[in-house]
């Protein structure tokens, strides 16, 4: 296998590849204290390598992407630092890597055109790029309620869906459409070019993605009374802030393909003031299970 390194972030520290790229929670991560925030640095460094890896350019991607999957199922073969350090941060913290493997099948899918047919199928790849990183999360941040890990995961998939609904167009560009064919049964490429004629139709699937994401906001809003004290101002952050990229896209009218949206620091002060309400104990309601309905047989979904 050649080198893994798509990019001179595997030469950084993991704060400062927080700092660059996620800077939604970078700023979230200013409240876990030094010793968590540098765990959840350190996640997300993983994370970050093999999402790079995934969309960048080099000719061997897939392979090395196999790699890293048969080097988390335990094989003693070459994956790279990164891959290694993750390993060594998940046994001293309990993190499954079943959920590191299917975050791995996840960026596998996206090594071919991608056109999802329907709301299972775009729930199920949510689930696999970033309820994942929920439910590892978890365990970065010393959480041993069982019940945390549900909530975590719909937090995962809220971000996620976010995130489609703010990278179309990007996306586009690249053969995939997230936007599930029962929504919108769009071609990328005429996505890609944001032809006239398919702005209203896309933006309307915009408008159900980010009010499907809405439920599993809700949900893991809920769910973050059930972490350590310490850990719950930077999740209600994270939360508030991130899903504010779904309001702020509807703000300006759904004009996607305008490009992706930001959220600028004023209103992230001001969602971290918001965040505090979220602190104190208050009686956390079952997990409502029909929100991981399309899941079953997934990392951490719990049996119906």
């Amino acid at each position: 296998m050649t080198s893994l390194s798509p990019n001179r972030d595997n030469l950084m520290q993991p704060q400062q590849v927080l700092a660059h790229h996620g800077k939604s929670f970078y700023w979230a991560s200013k409240f876990l204290g030094a010793e968590l925030a540098d765990r959840a640095a350190s996640l997300y460094l993983f994370c970050r390598f093999v999402d790079d890896l995934a969309d960048g350019d080099l000719p061997d991607r897939q392979e090395s992407l196999k790699d890293i999957r048969e080097r988390l199922e335990g094989k003693d073969i070459a994956a790279g630092l990164e891959v290694e350090a993750f390993i060594n941060l998940a046994n001293d913290h309990n993190i499954p890597l079943s959920a590191a493997i299917e975050l791995l099948d996840g960026m596998l899918s996206d090594q071919k055109p991608t056109a999802l047919a329907n709301e299972a199928e775009l729930l199920r790849y949510c689930h696999a790029v970033a309820g994942t990183v929920g439910l590892m999360m978890c365990r970065v941040l010393n959480c041993d309620e069982p019940r945390a890990d549900s909530f975590a995961i719909d937090l995962g998939i809220a971000m996620q869906l976010t995130n489609i609904s703010r990278d179309v167009l990007e996306d586009a560009k690249m053969n995939r459409r997230y936007l599930p064919a029962s929504w919108v049964n769009i071609p990328p490429e005429q996505i890609a070019d944001a032809d006239v004629a398919c702005q209203q139709q896309v933006a309307q699937a915009i408008t159900a993605l980010l009010d499907l994401s809405e439920h599993y906001y809700a949900s893991a809003q809920l769910g973050i009374r059930l972490l350590p004290f310490r850990s719950r101002l930077s999740i209600a952050i994270a939360l508030r802030v991130y899903r504010q990229i779904g309001w702020v896209l509807k703000r300006r009218k759904m004009v996607w393909w305008n490009g992706r949206v930001i959220v600028k620091g004023s209103e992230k002060l001001w969602l971290s003031f918001r965040s505090i309400a979220d602190l104190w104990p208050k009686k956390v309601p079952p997990h409502h299970a029909q929100l991981h309905q399309h899941l079953k047989g997934l990392a951490g979904v719990q049996p119906r």
